[in-house]
């Protein structure tokens, strides 16, 4: 890692550049030599994680900034990392560098739970989609008659299968009494060539399965421990329609309890990638792709969003059903994970609940266009309409 210190003298600006390497003994001599120079601000370019060693040792001592490399990049063909140094020193000391937000410790951690949780949730899922090869390859079709494979019937047939059972009629009778499917179409699902290879198979995988819940219970319960000081702003996130409790607290974890560091909805809209993005030449309009942003949250909100849009009697819910209709699925939960980071914005400023529109919002706002588009409908029918006002 290669460090350069600028110290203005009168109208001269002397440069100090020096190697070191990244382990805490080299770091700390880092820190010993920047103080040395008197250094007060120091800005560090955002590589991958390996800015973190470094910014643990400097955060306490100094005006640390992680900046972006994207827009800090020097004139191609002249990269090195000594020019490197001095470009960002340079920029620094002439105020044209904008710093990331990086949280305290505390929030740090709490990010690195929450988001090793949503990964091993996402091994799980891969888990389950194994599970469903294995018993494709076996001929047993029990993914066409239960909705959940892993539910509580159908783990209990599968445990029997990987334990040797293969009597179609004994693995139908472990089906809950609750379940849709008859004890007929569990049986013919259920008749298969269930081998000594796929059991071993299912039985390791079953081992996973319950492995992957175990830990994804105990950073559950990591991450309410953490979580408890923000019990209040949980509470108010989750009153929004789609976000339960882990968005929320994935939430809490990205942006922390209160939006001090963004100035306005749509700042935290950009920081978070759900803000629309200009690209504009010659007059013309090319793109309005969102920018990127913090990965994690985005896809949070953006799957909050998709839960939201299955709401019948919210404002969230009509909203997405409206551009859907124009738009497709997709880009319809984009824009509805953009309400809702306005909406996070607001209720962490205010610290108030949600209030929600109305799922008739859009027809209030528009009632006249409503009306021309009726009538137009009903005259397209061959019909004649006079309209009266109610009473």
């Amino acid at each position: 890692m290669v460090a350069c210190v600028l110290v203005r003298e009168g109208r001269e600006t002397p440069r100090a550049v020096q190697t070191f390497g990244t382990t805490t003994a080299e770091l700390l001599d880092l820190q010993t030599w920047l103080t040395g120079h008197r250094v007060t601000h120091v800005a560090m370019e955002s590589t991958a994680s390996y800015w973190k060693p470094v910014f643990n040792l400097l955060e306490s001592s100094f005006t640390t900034w992680l900046v972006n490399p994207a827009p800090i990049k020097a004139v191609p063909g002249r990269k090195t990392d000594v020019k490197d140094a001095e470009w960002i020193a340079d920029l620094l000391q002439h105020g044209l560098l904008k710093p990331s937000f990086i949280p305290d410790r505390g929030q740090r951690e709490l990010r690195e739970l929450t988001r090793y949780r949503k990964s091993l949730i996402e091994e799980r899922a891969r888990e389950v989609n194994r599970i469903q090869k294995v018993l494709e390859g076996a001929n047993i079709k029990l993914g066409s008659v239960v909705s959940d494979v892993l539910g509580k019937s159908g783990t209990r047939m599968l445990e029997a299968l990987a334990a040797g059972t293969t009597d179609p009629v004994e693995l139908a009778a472990l089906a809950d009494e609750r379940l849709r499917a008859t004890p007929e179409e569990l049986q013919r699902a259920l008749q298969g060539l269930m081998g000594a290879h796929q059991q071993f198979l299912l039985r390791q995988q079953l081992h996973h399965l319950a492995a992957l819940d175990r830990q994804v219970a105990d950073l559950d319960a990591e991450v309410e421990t953490r979580c408890a000081p923000f019990d209040t702003a949980r509470a108010l996130l989750e009153s929004l329609p789609g976000v339960g409790r882990r968005t929320a607290e994935t939430i809490l974890a990205e942006v922390g309890s209160t939006v001090r560091p963004f100035r306005s909805p749509a700042a935290l809209a950009k920081w978070v990638g759900l803000a629309p993005g200009n690209h504009e030449s010659a007059g013309k309009r090319l793109s309005g792709r969102t920018i990127p942003g913090n990965r994690s949250l985005r896809a949070a909100l953006v799957e909050a969003a998709q839960a939201a849009g299955r709401t019948k009697a919210t404002y969230l819910g009509a909203q997405y059903r409206r551009a859907a209709r124009t738009k497709g699925a997709k880009r319809a939960a984009v824009i509805v994970a953009h309400s809702l980071v306005v909406d996070v914005w607001y209720i962490l400023t205010r610290q108030q609940p949600y209030a929600d529109l109305g799922v008739d919002y859009f027809d209030r706002r528009d009632q006249e266009q409503v009306r021309r588009q009726a009538v137009k409908r009903l005259e397209g029918l061959g019909y004649h309409v006079t309209l009266t006002a109610a009473s």
